[in-house]
């Protein structure tokens, strides 16, 4: 059996931002799956390789392994063996134990797989993300060119995201960004700044809500066009997708087993079946919209996922885990 190589992906420990964001989603479905893990009391190292050996699971290195479990944590690694408990995918009634053959290397490829694609993902989401803004600041604003601040103009959007621009974006934190307070130091009677400085500094969800504000169908359809999509409900609903798998990697959450709450639609993405829900889905959805920003970086972000799926799918176990819960084909 080809083993994990953990230094590779040794970093510092990170035990506080993982309890934050596991406190953060206490309450959430896919959180509560691993409440009852180690019960509510703390275990050794030693204790928790015991627990893992008593529920089946195979463990060849113990030393590297117990490394793991302190990088990592048990808490978090329960994310990435559940798809190899016999109860897996029902939450109900656990008894934790593992199907016969689960090995603590899968789980931690499978961790690994999840680490490395979120970075990958983060790095070509953003050339969606700067492209997507300042498509919208370039077409519209001069589309509008005697109103600098468009986007809280009744002619261009609609009053609902006008009324709550101030509580929502323009907020007393968002003028504190150096940027904007100068901007504002230097012209005192500016109520905004205008659109090219403001939607900078906004985030991705507050530019999508912008675009799904305007008014006139053929400035969303200009911006839509320009990503290869005819129409806007589409674009849409592929803008929400990105997002969804932005947040998800910005939070630390689980990629291999998304469900995406945008339904992805049948597009020109070419997203069918259960790949609509699924991570292979998302992964056509922005590999299709990086295509019309530059199909260099396209073929870039389809070759890295390509490798990736190489280096760390080399068992049937964790195949058949990117097959179910990915949507990836066999």
């Amino acid at each position: 059996m080809t083993q994990t190589n953990y230094e590779e992906f040794q970093r510092p420990h990170e035990v506080t931002p993982i309890y934050k964001e596991a406190k953060r989603h206490e309450k959430s479905d896919v959180f509560r799956k691993f409440a009852d893990i180690m019960g509510n009391r703390a275990r050794t190292l030693d204790q928790q390789i015991a627990l893992l050996q008593s529920r089946g699971m195979e463990i060849s290195d113990i030393e590297k392994a117990k490394e793991v479990l302190l990088d990592v944590g048990y808490y978090r690694l329960g994310f990435y063996w559940f798809p190899f408990e016999k109860s897996c995918p029902a939450n109900q009634r656990r008894t934790h134990e593992f199907k016969a053959g689960a090995n603590f290397d899968d789980a931690v490829k499978l961790y690994y797989f999840d680490y490395a694609l979120r970075n990958i993902l983060q790095k070509y989401i953003t050339r969606i993300e700067v492209n997507f803004r300042t498509y919208i600041v370039y077409t519209i604003s001069n589309k509008y060119s005697t109103l600098p601040t468009w986007f809280v103009s009744s002619r261009v959007v609609d009053r609902d995201y006008i009324s709550s621009f101030d509580t929502e974006v323009y907020t007393d934190k968002f003028k504190r960004n150096k940027f904007i307070a100068a901007h504002h130091r230097n012209h005192i009677n500016d109520r905004y700044a205008p659109a090219w400085k403001t939607l900078e500094f906004m985030t991705l969800g507050s530019n999508i809500a912008l675009y799904k504000s305007l008014l006139d169908l053929d400035d969303k359809k200009a911006i839509a066009e320009h990503f290869g999509v005819t129409y806007t409900n589409i674009f849409e609903n592929y803008l929400d997708v990105v997002r969804c798998v932005r947040n998800t990697c910005a939070h630390g959450g689980l990629l291999y087993d998304i469900a995406l709450y945008p339904l992805i639609r049948r597009g020109p993405a070419n997203v069918t079946g259960e790949a609509r829900k699924r991570l292979y889905g998302a992964l056509k959805v922005v590999g299709y919209l990086l295509k019309q920003v530059s199909a260099n970086r396209a073929a870039d972000f389809e070759r890295e996922v390509e490798d990736l799926i190489n280096k760390y799918a080399t068992t049937q176990a964790i195949k058949a885990v990117l097959h179910q819960n990915s949507g990836f084909p066999k």
